[in-house]
């Protein structure tokens, strides 16, 4: 697949990760239409990225919004052929915490948004790739999906997170079986600790310390780097049904 005619949906786009991805997208040449809930983000990153950027506002927990985006890029762009799914929530708290047991509703949100609004895009976005004339490997499409570090060693605290991010591990085999007979591959990635907008909240030597705790490269991971896992994936069609962990070799401790 070439990622200069590629017809992207990047869920989470309007930042951090998401807007990386769009940005690689458009700026190689390719088309993207950024799902997201923050309009002002949103608005601003099609501003940047010019007329091959499209913003949908979508909230990826609700089915209905997804397919209606869904259909609305697929004929603004005549097609998809690539979904990468970066929306989601830290949702992070201890199961017994302070306050008493972690309210249902908390992890439920956590799991709706990571991993269920993760399934929703993937379900809708192989269905409209099914349609794509096959190119010269027989492929159709691509789907990405962002799992993280924690989905292997998930911290105290992280227990929402976790159970969502290795719930998407779990699903990237299956689907990518189950599409293969479609010409559509399905990837996961699973990044460590990454400079997103989460951090730039953080004071400076806190981002230093958890950079440090990366074996090599010692830093923040960038999102272009990221990005760049997605260019490569999509160019590549032997990398199918696998969880890349894009990590620095980090190696997460309990807390």
């Amino acid at each position: 697949m070439i990622l200069e005619s590629a017809k992207a949906l990047v869920s989470g786009g309007a930042s951090g990760l998401g807007q990386a991805v769009a940005k690689r997208v458009a700026d190689t040449g390719g088309h993207v239409a950024i799902l997201d809930l923050d309009d002002e983000q949103g608005a601003a990153t099609v501003a940047e990225l010019g007329d091959r950027a499209l913003f949908i506002k979508t909230d990826v927990s609700n089915e209905r919004q997804i397919e209606t985006a869904v259909a609305a890029a697929t004929e603004k762009f005549g097609g998809i052929t690539l979904a990468v799914s970066c929306a989601g929530i830290l949702g992070a708290g201890r199961v017994l915490g302070r306050e008493g047991p972690m309210p249902g509703e908390q992890f439920t949100n956590v799991i709706h948004i990571n991993l269920i609004g993760s399934f929703l895009l993937a379900k809708a976005a192989a269905h409209a790739m099914s349609d794509n004339p096959e190119n010269p490997d027989g492929e159709r499409g691509v789907i990405i999906q962002t799992a993280s570090v924690a989905a292997f060693e998930g911290q105290i605290g992280q227990a929402a997170y976790a159970a969502s991010k290795g719930g998407l591990v779990g699903m990237t085999l299956p689907l990518a079986r189950e599409f293969a007979r479609l010409g559509i591959r399905v990837v996961t990635i699973a990044p460590g600790i990454f400079h997103t907008p989460m951090m730039d909240g953080m004071p400076e030597h806190v981002r230093d310390s958890l950079g440090a705790q990366v074996p090599f490269p010692s830093r923040l991971g960038r999102p272009d780097e990221f990005a760049q896992m997605v260019a490569s994936i999509y160019a590549n069609p032997m990398i199918n049904g696998t969880t890349l962990r894009l990590d620095g070799a980090i190696r997460m401790q309990p807390k």
